[in-house]
């Protein structure tokens, strides 16, 4: 047996995953079990888990790979010293001296395992997989593609914001890379935080903003980030500091916090920066339009050039895609139109906490020992059996009691899906936990929440009971496979919600609660071989009201999305949740 223990550590969305045999056993991000969102730093409690899961020890484990090669690209990092140097521009000592210290930190991860569990002797060989390389492989390796070309688009990592490469069977190139401090993902953290949006992860609430505005700014746009004739792409760094100014980062333990990337030649060329908090106007509106709509012009500009010169090579249409970037869904539904791919695959946690997942499966491959493991699901986190759940009733009991509610268990599974989709067509907001929580930042059907989508007024009612979020952000539509050329202008398996598809506009009156101004909708599709009962409770809902869909949304309440029974029963108790279906066990609030 060859297990390997991945990691991404000491950066944002701190992850580990297990692999045994070439087969995933277990993944999952720190921030569940801390209850920090994007918790950042040495994943430890996660660690724990996948060597849970796993029945492993960390004396048991072989092999320890992490995202991180502080080795990787010196020619290329000296390169840009030396021609920085030759302008005049050199880097903060503090800067200098906080790189030294992650690096060190990256360096020593055998150390830090041993301290996270004492008494136990790590044996294994610890690898330093380079960032882009994990990212490749984290979406190429898994994918259902014998063949394709895949693209990683990030911020930075080991001194690169770009890679793509080729993958045939067990192997993955990284033929090429842009490098610091040209990325595409620090041009839209920038205009992230100029927006008004300051946290680590806010880019999602630009490309929620975006459709309500017009492309007004496309000048601005193209002077802050050029494309370039071989598909590459860079910024005019006036716009930008992080490349020189000691731009704090906070990666110690706890929420990742940094400061702003960009200067005051932005602000001049912009006019002033939103503050936090601030209320939008159009002119926001159509700055996020913009920005958004820059970055699908640099991201096809490479795609259409990677199409070209990997065309000979590949013979296939299909692309794997990873990094932060990965996560904009609105681009990643548009592939299909504006570039030659047709057959698209997009990891449930693209960004740096699968860096650990494409760390672990690059070493299982490198060291040749066997087949290929395609993720067609991302339910790979912890479950609860009956008794764990019956402990947390009783726990709570008092609370329960107290609230008035009404305790079932229904054991047949049949009968419990089509009383929770009744509960739903009646209008009730239900949280939905079941089976193993998933990997990646959406929820899939095993820590939702489910409503309605039918209700023009379904985003007001679950913005006032539970989520209290912006009122720009859309909600999800989870569909069933086999119905999705039924509602939707494109048909693919989009199994991790990572692709926007525009909704037949004949069918958009039907489902409000679900379609976004500009008539799209965040595609999950749901499979009975993939997660049946899900499946079920969504056929159940379709039996009854005739639309093959709900509205998903993630089981949490501005924090992290819950993991075990004590965190949804927690969150149903202090907001005004209807329903809680925890396994077989039906929680409900007394009407009014």
């Amino acid at each position: 047996m060859v297990s390997i223990l991945g990691i991404n550590g000491y950066h944002g969305d701190a992850a580990a995953c297990i692999v045994v045999d070439g087969k995933l056993v277990a993944a999952a991000e720190e921030e569940r079990f801390r209850r920090i969102k994007h918790w950042a730093g040495f994943p430890s409690e996660a660690i724990a888990y996948c060597l849970s899961e796993a029945k492993l020890s960390l004396g048991c484990i072989e092999h320890v790979a992490i995202n991180r090669d502080p080795n990787a690209n010196w020619g290329e990092r000296i390169r840009y010293l030396a021609t920085s140097a030759a302008r005049g521009e050199f880097p903060s000592p503090r800067k200098l001296v906080s790189r030294l210290k992650n690096r060190a930190k990256v360096v020593s991860v055998g150390e830090e395992l041993e301290r996270a569990f004492p008494g136990q002797r790590l044996r294994a060989t610890v690898h330093h997989v380079e960032h882009h390389r994990a990212h490749l492989a984290s979406a190429a390796l898994v994918s259902p593609f014998e063949r394709c070309v895949a693209v990683s688009v990030d911020g930075f990592g080991d001194f690169a914001s770009a890679a793509w490469g080729y993958c045939e069977g067990s192997q993955v190139s990284v033929d090429e890379c842009v490098y610091f401090p040209h990325s595409l993902g620090a041009f839209y953290t920038a205009i992230t935080q100029y927006l008004g949006f300051p946290n680590y992860g806010d880019e999602y609430k630009v490309m929620g903003l975006a459709p309500y505005g017009k492309p007004t700014r496309m000048d601005e746009m193209r002077r802050i980030v050029r494309t370039l004739p071989d598909g590459r792409f860079e910024l005019d760094l006036r716009y930008f500091q992080h490349h020189t100014a000691a731009i704090e980062f906070e990666w110690k333990g706890g929420s990742p916090e940094f400061g702003d990337l960009f200067t005051g030649a932005l602000v001049e060329m912009l006019g002033p920066r939103r503050k936090s908090g601030e209320p939008l106007a159009q002119a926001h509106f159509d700055l996020a339009r913009s920005a958004q709509a820059r970055y699908e012009e640099c991201f096809f500009h490479l795609l259409n050039a990677l199409s070209r010169n990997y065309r000979g090579r590949v013979g296939s249409d299909a692309l794997a895609i990873a990094g932060g970037c990965g996560y904009n869904s609105v681009a990643n539904g548009k592939v299909r139109r504006r570039t030659p791919f047709k057959r698209i695959y997009i990891q449930s946690a693209a960004g740096d906490a699968g860096g650990a997942l494409g760390a672990a499966f690059a070493v299982w491959h490198d060291l040749g020992l066997g087949d290929r493991f395609v993720m067609n699901h991302a339910a790979w986190g912890p479950s609860a059996s009956e008794a764990d759940v019956d402990a947390c009733m009783t726990e709570h009991r008092a609370a329960l009691d107290a609230a008035g509610c009404v305790v079932e268990r229904i054991a047949d599974e049949g009968e419990l899906c089509r009383r929770t989709a009744e509960s739903i067509a009646d209008g009730q907001v239900v949280g939905w936990f079941q089976g193993r929580m998933e990997w990646g930042p959406r929820a899939l059907g095993n820590r939702s929440i489910v409503c309605d989508p039918r209700r023009a007024d379904m985003k007001e009612i679950l913005n006032a009971k539970i989520k209290r979020r912006e009122s720009f952000r859309p909600f999800a539509p989870s569909v069933l496979r086999e119905a999705v050329s039924e509602w939707f202008e494109d048909d693919d398996d989009v199994p991790f919600m990572m692709q926007v598809f525009p909704i037949r506009e004949e069918k958009r009156s039907q489902i409000p609660a679900v379609t976004h101004v500009d008539g799209t909708g965040r595609l999950q599709t749901v499979a009975a071989s993939e997660n049946a009962r899900y499946h079920r409770l969504i056929k159940a809902f379709a039996d009854t009201t005739g639309v093959p869909m709900v509205l998903n949304t993630s089981f949490n309440e501005n924090e992290p999305v819950v993991c075990r029974p004590g965190e949804a029963l927690a969150c149903f108790l202090r907001t005004k949740m209807d329903l809680l279906v925890l396994g077989n066990v039906m929680i409900r609030r007394p009407a009014g």
